[in-house]
């Protein structure tokens, strides 16, 4: 079995804002390119075209309508992938050594070449978020965009997971979490960033920011100011208008 790592020199991960997160999918599909086209072997898909197509993914969105007590109905978005926990059982249960947690940022991978496609690691993990790969036969699960991260050949704007570069309304912050003063830190701690299941004892490193409470108005609040008249007495066009057409006569014609 596979041993983790007594610490780590960082502990790089996200901060997914679920106020701020639309549900565009924006970041499930660039997720998908970028690991189709360049790291590992490529996530397939089978038979996309047709009503019963599968495939493999990294990062998924869920939506779930919630009622808070007494506060308004809100669509919540929830992204989910790897949570790069601290104390990973998906790496601990592993046969060949093929899943394992890097000493030196916190990253939890896979080594696809000794990967022998057992699934105990997605069975291990509480989160479902490893996927077995149909056509690849080896466990797939999100890298942190390993490949862009440390890529001097990219400007460093771009060196961040492609899920953070492409989200659209700025949902998504990576950075390093063992850096009390770094932005993902800060940021977790003026919003109460929380584990998602703390419950299973995992330490995930990614942390979710908590939607804010939706303002609740009354109805007669938000249609008043339309149902309330204009005027008593229709004036100008519209009051010769009602003059004239009050004085036609009534009945069958």
């Amino acid at each position: 079995m596979t041993e983790l790592p007594l610490s780590t020199e960082r502990r790089l991960g996200l901060v997914i804002d679920l106020d701020t997160c639309v549900g565009c999918h924006a970041c499930v599909v660039s997720c998908k390119g970028w690991n189709t086209e360049n790291y590992g072997a490529p996530l397939s898909d089978q038979s996309a075209y047709s009503g019963a197509g599968s495939g493999t993914f990294l990062n998924r969105v869920h939506s779930y309508e919630v009622q808070p007590d007494n506060g308004a109905a809100q669509l919540v978005h929830f992204p989910k992938s790897c949570l790069h926990c601290q104390d990973a059982p998906c790496v601990t249960v592993c046969p060949t050594g093929a899943s394992y947690k890097r000493a030196e940022d916190g990253i939890v991978l896979v080594n696809e070449s000794a990967c022998i496609g057992c699934g105990l690691c997605a069975w291990a993990c509480p989160y479902g978020a490893r996927e077995m790969d149909a056509a690849a036969k080896v466990m797939k699960k999100c890298t942190l965009c390993v490949d862009r991260i440390y890529n001097e050949n990219l400007p460093e704007v771009d060196r961040v997971p492609a899920c953070v570069r492409t989200c659209p309304a700025g949902a998504r912050h990576f950075g390093d979490f063992a850096d009390p003063d770094s932005a993902v830190s800060i940021l977790s701690a003026e919003r109460g960033g929380m584990d998602l299941m703390p419950e299973m004892g995992t330490r995930p490193t990614n942390k979710y920011l908590p939607p804010r409470p939706r303002d609740q108005l009354q109805e007669t609040d938000i249609l008043a100011p339309y149902l309330a008249p204009v005027t008593d007495e229709p004036k100008g066009f519209l009051g010769w208008l009602d003059r004239t057409l009050s004085a036609l006569p009534k009945g069958p014609l």
